[in-house]
């Protein structure tokens, strides 16, 4: 592994049956997150802009110890709930989404590790990253005809052994990572891609694997460089190839398993907490810089911030995002329940609920990064403020996957009690 850049070891967090100790470890969890964000919102917006690479800030979460939380306690770590992983992820995304979201494929890739227990890889790759590693994804394609067609096959060879090949796209977390998950479908011998996939894990510095993850252009969510990963005849051991299964039909009535949900959990965070951050530094602004409009002075007003409309618009929009934080939150609380006692009907709630507040963060979010500029005035708009990162990173992110399909299944639940599909990584 690559030596951090800082002198910090890495820290673990004790864990002991009593529910007293268990919660003191949990809230210093917490409690490192905000020390993390703190430092990562400093220096954000110059970031954003100039385009720095965020590889110093993920070498710091990693040699923090802070990963520890997704980690099971039989193999060394704190085993948080999702509660305070989706927690941990909503108070970095609001001081860096970028960070954030190069964090949600280890918080993912993790919780897909934990139901393998002690069996092959689980052990390895959890002791790394208790020794201060991190696991990234390529799973997307570009060019295929839906996001379910992949194009990027994994054979076995007599021996046991595995050899991928194809090209990745918007690898996010491939950045720095220790490990990397290939989602390929399984080659059967006959030169044609057959209908079971499989995650193999490879490091990047495996021969064939190529990162080029500075082709990635879009307008937001730039740091996460989640550019193309190419593989080209990359040997991978057995041990590291985890078997899928064909992709579910759609839509599919699924069991109580909620590692769909807990990531949409995720990526809605990651919204709400760019919103919070977008509220605040508008609020900032506004109370710092913002001139009254002549009308206003006009009436006696001296500051910006005492406008009656510039004072009911920041509550119109302070709602919108308590709203988006209490769906959240009740969400995971909800994932908490079913992950400590699964069953179908709180699953069901859990994944509804959870699907309520990424459908409603798609539209507030992006509201509330748009509307500060209607409060800031044009000042707002300038390139050393960089206040439109937070529009375009939440606008950019919150098309991961479209909201009109969880409103569809959201009312067909209401109007005929119709359980949600089990779309992978979806719901």
């Amino acid at each position: 592994m690559t030596a951090s850049p800082f002198p910090v070891t890495v820290r673990q967090f004790g864990f002991d049956e009593d529910s007293t100790r268990r919660r003191e470890s949990l809230d210093a969890a917490l409690q490192l997150a905000d020390e993390l964000a703190d430092e990562f919102v400093v220096d954000s917006a110059r970031r954003e802009r100039d385009g720095t690479t965020l590889l110093p800030q993920l070498r710091r979460i990693e040699q923090s110890g802070l990963l520890g939380v997704t980690v099971p306690v039989e193999h060394g770590g704190l085993g948080a709930p999702p509660s305070v992983r989706v927690e941990i992820m909503r108070r970095l995304a609001r001081a860096d989404s970028s960070i954030g979201q190069l964090l949600l494929s280890h918080f993912v890739g993790s919780e897909a590790l934990t139901g393998l227990g002690h069996n092959a890889p689980a052990p390895e790759l959890f002791a790394d990253v208790m020794a201060g590693g991190r696991l990234g994804n390529a799973a997307a394609e570009r060019g295929t005809k839906s996001t379910l067609d992949l194009r990027t096959t994994i054979t076995q060879n007599a021996d046991g052994t595995w050899v991928i090949d194809g090209t990745k796209y918007y690898a996010t977390g491939a950045l720095g990572a220790t490990w990397i998950a290939i989602v390929a479908v399984v080659d059967e011998g006959n030169g044609l891609p057959g209908n079971e996939t499989a995650i193999a894990f490879v490091r990047p510095d495996q021969s064939g694997v190529e990162l080029d993850l500075g082709r990635w252009g879009a307008f937001g969510q730039r740091g996460t460089a989640s550019g193309e990963v190419r593989l080209r005849h990359v040997v991978v051991e057995g041990q590291y190839v985890l078997r899928q299964g064909p992709p579910p039909e759609v839509p599919a009535d699924g069991p109580t398993d909620l590692i769909g949900t807990y990531d949409q959990a995720l990526h809605a965070a990651i919204d709400i907490g760019i919103a919070r951050a977008a509220l605040e530094d508008g609020v900032c602004f506004v109370n710092t810089r913002s001139r009254p409009w002549q009308e206003a002075v006009m009436a006696g007003i001296e500051h910006a911030n005492m406008e009656p409309h510039v004072v009911r618009r920041f509550g119109e929009l302070a709602a919108r995002l308590w709203a988006m934080e209490a769906l959240l939150a009740r969400g995971t609380a909800l994932l908490d329940e079913g992950s400590a006692h699964p069953s179908a009907s709180v699953a069901a709630e859990a994944t509804f609920t959870v699907a309520a507040a990424k459908a409603l963060a798609q539209e507030y979010a992006v509201e509330i990064a748009s509307g500060i500029f209607e409060l800031t005035g044009t000042s707002g708009t300038d390139a050393d403020a960089n206040l439109d990162r937070h529009w375009r990173n939440v606008r950019t992110h919150s098309l991961h996957d479209p909201a009109r399909w969880k409103y569809v299944h959201l009312g067909n639940h209401v109007l005929r009690g119709s359980q949600a599909p089990r779309l992978g990584l979806y719901y």
